[in-house]
């Protein structure tokens, strides 16, 4: 549990300054760190000694001010002071500083004290109220987190090359980092659902790695968005006090599973999934799946940020190419899990003598859009969702959408390769996603919510990587790939 809410008593949605400011000074805690997202999707930090009551009331009540231009590619240098106020909801304990400290994420405020618009967190803020303004429902999102450990030393009790999903010590070599993460999280009030190890594992003269996951619980799409950011930074953390390297990268090694931030997402109203109506998906949920595969090719544009992103959406390796759904099929680009519909009774069939009451809890059927990676800018990426959500609610076609692009095999398969030249196909480059997301610039930026000059901002960056055709470019040329592998191993 978050240890300030534990101490007071309360959740962290109703943290007030005062609040803060009893915890700060009966807790003795010496130091307060404002922390917020730049242009690179890390998190940015501004320190403060706390040296008196009057000091703190002040940093908590007005924030401060930084050069907007040093963190944001779009602030000019000529007009870039920017107020940064933190959100108390987000207060947590640092589990790393050596003396007592509270870190808070911060939202960005312009010189007229209005949220600045091309913020990361105020875009997905902005994203979410319109989606509720125009169809009175929330969006919740839950990431899955995957990473590799990197390191060095030889270690007993080997895995085979790509067996290494959900095992267990001592086969698996940092599950004690995956834990103390965990923890971390959790305590800065991060929603984990579980942890396990993923397929990715090698353990050979050249390279030593294995894959991790983090998965969350849904979530509010602004706070997915601050969890995931918060995950990544103390995973990075952690490594480093082990000696060891963490990287979200899309791609670290040709032929071996790539790391991806698969997003499930449900609609909610009044405490009820609205994703689900009896024992099946509802047409809303066939809506908003709608909205993603029209929007996925341009949704690259903020979840496959990296030319090695492109390295990963291969066939073959359960990460897709194609755009199209399916129930639980892992080679589509949007996948409905499994939701516990029609299954109350499991645990007391597992169970014979625990014959009390099932509690009732909220169906957790979701739908999950496969083609992101940890490379992705989540808050854009978590807008950028919900701007298709909404456009799925709103396309009069939806349905018929749904239902055109609904697949029940293995696309890869030898034999369904007629289904393959039918199906639209995902951008292979980040200059191709940027070339789309152009062209469908008005859809984002309707009602304000993606500012035009964020659109151009990303657009330029993706294009300058001038990475088309890179996968023929590079192929068989080992040398080549290390050196782009390496180039882009800390993305995210």
């Amino acid at each position: 549990m978050n240890k300030i809410a534990e101490y007071l008593g309360k959740p962290v949605e109703e943290f007030t300054r005062r609040d803060l400011v009893k915890f700060i000074q009966e807790q003795n805690i010496e130091m307060v760190n404002f922390r917020y997202v730049g242009g690179d999707g890390r998190l940015k930090t501004l320190n403060f000694v706390i040296t008196g009551r009057a000091q703190l009331d002040r940093l908590l009540s007005t924030g401060e001010r930084v050069d907007g231009s040093s963190l944001l590619p779009h602030i000019n240098p000529a007009a870039s002071d920017l107020y940064v106020i933190p959100r108390y909801k987000t207060a947590f304990v640092n589990p790393f500083a050596s003396i007592p400290t509270v870190d808070i994420l911060c939202s960005y405020y312009n010189s007229q004290g209005v949220r600045l618009p091309s913020s990361p967190e105020n875009i997905v803020k902005k994203a979410h109220e319109e989606l509720q303004k125009s169809t009175g429902l929330s969006l919740e999102a839950m990431g899955e987190l995957e990473y590799y450990v990197l390191y060095d030393s030889q270690q007993s009790y080997p895995v085979l090359p790509q067996k290494g999903y959900h095992e267990s010590s001592p086969f698996t070599k940092w599950e004690q980092l995956r834990l103390e993460a965990m923890q971390a999280v959790a305590q800065a009030g991060g929603n984990i659902k579980y942890g396990h190890t993923e397929v990715g594992i090698l353990n050979s003269e050249d390279f030593k790695m294995e894959q991790h996951e983090l998965e969350f619980m849904p979530a509010p799409i602004e706070d997915a968005a601050d969890q995931i950011i918060i995950a990544k930074w103390m995973l990075r953390m952690i490594a480093y006090k082990y000696g060891v390297t963490i990287s979200f990268a899309p791609k670290i090694l040709i032929g071996h599973a790539g790391s991806g931030l698969h997003i499930h997402s449900r609609l909610v109203k009044d405490g009820k999934n609205m994703m689900v109506a009896g024992s099946q998906i509802s047409d809303m949920a066939k809506k908003v799946i709608a909205g993603y595969l029209k929007g996925a090719p341009s949704l690259t544009a903020f979840g496959n940020i990296v030319p090695t992103s492109y390295l990963r959406l291969v066939p073959h390796q359960e990460a897709p190419t194609h755009v199209c759904w399916g129930y639980g099929n892992r080679s589509t680009l949007v996948r409905v899990p499994l939701g516990w519909l029609n299954v109350n009774n499991m645990a007391q069939d597992a169970n014979p003598v625990d014959r009390a009451e099932i509690p009732e809890f909220m169906v957790n059927q979701t739908v999950e859009l496969r083609c992101p990676d940890g490379s992705a800018n989540i808050y854009l990426l978590l807008a950028g969702m919900a701007v298709a959500a909404r456009h799925g609610l709103e396309m009069a076609d939806a349905l018929r959408v749904a239902e055109n692009l609904y697949v029940d095999v293995n696309i890869f398969a030898p034999e369904n390769k007629p289904l393959q030249e039918k199906l639209p196909h995902l951008p292979t480059s980040c200059w191709d996603s940027a070339g789309i997301l152009l062209k469908e610039r008005e859809l984002y930026e309707k009602d304000g919510v993606f500012p035009a000059t964020v659109i151009d901002d990303l657009a330029k960056q993706l294009k300058s990587y001038d990475d088309q055709g890179l996968s023929e470019r590079l192929y068989n040329k080992k040398d080549e790939i290390k050196k782009t592998i390496n180039e882009y191993l800390h993305c995210g």
